[in-house]
């Protein structure tokens, strides 16, 4: 007699758990496998009811002693032994700069160290000025430094730890000698493309919010603004969403319909506009959990099998968590699946119970989404950031409207650019006016006092008035309820 089919998801799950607890506890590879390979034994051997257990348990193991080797991985380091030692490094710039108020610090990795060879990722800081482009190769005069200390609850070093980081060099002057080739250098070049093919002709904040909502970078927005969408709790729309590759995934399809190709031929070029779109903005945890899931979306059309989005939202954290377990500590990682998990539970039941209410379909959708993301991500925020906002839900309903067009315009001026660059500037400039309309949106609902709460005291007397609130509001619920 066999037992009940186990579900697939459980099997991601198993390798996922593993992964994860890789963070609690390493212990040594040969027992972690020795201990697999006796559950394998075991679940041949076994009765059909207990062999799903046993092969639950193995993945689970496997996960565990590939996310404890990932993890030995990220934590080897060769410059953290040499601090203050000074020599002439060759490093590879890996991503884009970020502006600090006394310096530039850009994310590298090094290939050469005084005589030594090796690749190792690092943080470079260089002075305010001319910064070198993502995928330069530069030669420096630089001196290994610890992060900084911790402060205001922030700790350097462990967050940068997480991403395979031990220490900082420091450089006054550098020189391009290069630049790299490989998968590496594809990217760099599909973002220098995308980056200057979106917002033709604007400047100043319209087109740094056209490459936030874009490209994830929001280092041209002034500081005032960027702290007016964390207050609104607009912030997330300056990080690449899952929508970003919807739409590109849709354009491709939409293309490929227009121009009478088949299908299956659509969804070939829909996984390589995905593909090409994933390298150009970088593995962000939201940007590879979209990836995933679309490309798998497209491979299953192809092979005419059916999805699932739980399935699809495991699988994207499976990719993340093997890759570095210590994804599973980073807030982006957080808040991007918490949002995503809250729409699929509290969404459903959210939208039936404004069902009664006079308002829009598609007003009552952003509602229900908009006050299950922000309850999921709320206690993330206070854990993470210590503050959150409170006004998420009216300001993502008055945001939701210019957020898909903004999207679509980028996306459509840049196709534009490749036959009429004037035909890609009056694009560009229709979407400067969705960019204002965000910022402006920031500016009203993040300037109102109180739209954030930044202090356990305000937090825990907010906590108790929705509390009091609730209460009053189920006691009048089930007086009003009909009795039978």
């Amino acid at each position: 007699m066999s037992g009940p089919r186990v579900s697939p998801h459980r099997y991601v799950a198993a390798l996922c758990l593993g992964l994860a607890g890789s963070n609690l506890a390493r212990g040594p590879a040969l027992i972690a496998l020795c201990a697999a390979a006796v559950l394998v034994f075991a679940a041949v051997a076994a009765d059909e009811p207990v062999r799903p257990v046993l092969v639950l348990g193995t993945l689970a193991l496997v996960g565990w002693w590939w996310g404890g080797a990932r993890l030995d991985a990220l934590d080897r380091t060769v410059l953290l032994a040499r601090v203050d030692t000074a020599e002439r490094a060759v490093l590879v710039v890996t991503g884009p700069a970020r502006h600090a108020p006394f310096e530039l610090r850009v994310p590298a990795q090094v290939h050469r160290f005084g005589w030594l060879r090796f690749r190792e990722a690092v943080l470079l800081e260089l002075p305010l000025g001319r910064s070198p482009p993502q995928g330069a190769v530069i030669e420096a005069v630089t001196t290994v430094r610890r992060p900084r200390p911790p402060k205001d609850g922030f700790d350097e070093s462990t967050w940068l730890k997480r991403h395979g980081v031990h220490v900082v060099l420091h450089a006054d002057r550098w020189r391009m000698i290069g630049r790299r080739g490989g998968l590496g250098g594809v990217a760099d070049r599909l973002r220098v493309a995308l980056a200057g093919s979106i917002a033709p002709g604007l400047h100043g904040e319209r087109r740094g919010i056209v490459e936030g909502v874009v490209l994830g970078d929001e280092q041209s927005l002034p500081e005032d603004l960027r702290q007016r969408f964390r207050a609104s709790g607009l912030y997330h729309l300056l990080a690449v969403s899952g929508q970003n590759v919807v739409l590109v995934a849709g354009g491709a399809l939409a293309l490929a319909w227009l121009l009478g190709i088949p299908r299956s031929l659509g969804q070939v070029g829909a996984l390589g506009a995905i593909a090409a779109y994933v390298l150009a903005v970088g593995a962000q945890p939201s940007v590879i959990r979209a990836g995933v899931s679309g490309a798998l979306v497209s491979l299953a059309w192809l092979a005419a099998r059916p999805v699932d989005r739980w399935y699809l939202h495991q699988l994207g954290a499976l990719v993340l968590l093997a890759w570095n377990p210590y994804t599973l500590l980073d807030p982006g990682f957080q808040l991007s699946f918490a949002a995503v998990a809250a729409i699929f539970v509290l969404v459903p039941p959210l939208v039936r119970a404004l069902e009664g209410y006079p308002l829009p379909a598609k007003l009552a959708g952003v509602l229900a989404v908009s006050a299950a993301c922000g309850l999921a991500t709320a206690p993330i925020l206070w854990l993470q950031f210590h503050a959150v906002p409170l006004l998420t839900v009216p300001a993502n309903a008055l945001a939701a409207p210019a957020v898909a067009p903004l999207l679509a315009l980028a996306f459509a001026a840049a196709l534009a650019g490749l036959v009429s660059p004037p035909a890609a500037a009056a694009i560009a400039w229709l979407n400067g006016w969705c960019a204002a309309y965000l910022a402006g949106c920031a500016r009203v609902v993040g300037g109102i006092p109180g739209a954030q709460v930044s202090s356990g005291r305000s937090l825990a007397e907010l906590l108790l008035v929705a509390a009091v609130a609730g209460a009053y509001a189920w006691r009048r619920w089930l007086s009003s309820s009909p009795r039978t």
